[in-house]
């Protein structure tokens, strides 16, 4: 996120993801070979790390995969006061916001828990649920 632009963050990210997007065509790569992914963690402050998982909503509707990984970062850290393994419950936040907000693919680490966030997130957001 180096060098970007002053103001909405979320333009920020759509604007990134143009060029990219220009980027990938130009180079012949095949747009189902592409996931998005807004970048929580790197380069964006805290308070634009927090506004880009509240308004993922609007990164949605771009036709292809979306990601969030947001594991352990120390945004949650600092909205926590809590260390790197004190941030289950943070991630945990996040990535049922994620999912109710459309994101389809989240990276963490605590797989076996998220997993199990995702898919009572996915139940209730979505309505995806099937009795086992």
């Amino acid at each position: 996120q180096r060098g970007r632009p002053e103001g909405d963050v979320v333009g920020n990210v759509l604007g990134g993801w143009g060029e990219s997007l220009r980027l990938a065509d130009a180079a012949g790569i095949q747009r189902e070979r592409i996931i998005l992914d807004p970048g929580f963690g790197f380069g964006w402050t805290p308070e634009e790390n927090l506004e880009i998982v509240r308004r993922l909503d609007e990164l949605t509707g771009a036709g292809l995969p979306l990601l969030l990984g947001p594991s352990r970062k120390s945004t949650l850290g600092l909205v926590l006061d809590a260390p790197v393994e004190g941030r289950l419950e943070g991630t945990a936040a996040a990535v049922a916001i994620a999912v109710a907000k459309g994101v389809d693919i989240v990276r963490v680490h605590d797989v076996a828990a998220m997993r199990k966030v995702a898919a009572v997130a996915d139940a209730i957001s979505r309505g995806r649920w099937h009795a086992s």
